[in-house]
């Protein structure tokens, strides 16, 4: 199993936009440059954990992101789920499966993927985002201040 490009992006936003030490706000552009990745993708993550109520963005020139909710309140196994958007790692259905749901497979495969679920809700955003990542979160947006200036 991988995570798809929008999960990861949607992690790292959570998890940058969590250390916010500063008096500047954070923009996409910012993020966009730290983690070296296209803009506009990064315009559909950040509206997307902005419908969930998980970040907070403000419009204009003084606007930006920050987190909308507790990092110790959000379950990955949650987040993860609500940004892959999939229910199953296999579709039976396209192209249709001749086995026609008797294998046993999707099943097997569905009940791996609940175990992966409930296991990523043991942690929440606050666990990973503590002491080694909170330093490298912080010192990237120093770097990034410091070069605006």
């Amino acid at each position: 199993m991988q995570l798809t490009k929008f999960t990861d992006l949607g992690l790292r936003v959570l998890m940058y936009v969590s250390q916010h030490e500063r008096n500047k706000p954070i923009t996409i552009s910012e993020i966009a440059t730290q983690f070296n990745i296209p803009r506009n993708h990064l315009i559909k993550v950040v509206t997307f954990l902005n419908k969930t109520g998980w970040i907070q963005t403000t419009r204009g020139p003084n606007g930006g992101l920050r987190l909308g909710t507790d990092p110790a309140s959000l379950r990955l196994g949650h987040v993860i789920r609500v940004l892959e958007g999939s229910v199953s790692l296999v579709n039976c259905q396209e192209p249709p499966c001749p086995l026609g749901g008797q294998c046993g497979l999707k099943h097997a495969l569905d009940q791996g993927l609940n175990a992966f679920y409930e296991y990523m809700d043991t942690y929440t955003l606050q666990d990973v985002i503590h002491n080694s990542t909170a330093h490298v979160i912080i010192k990237l947006q120093q770097s990034h201040l410091a070069g605006i200036h």
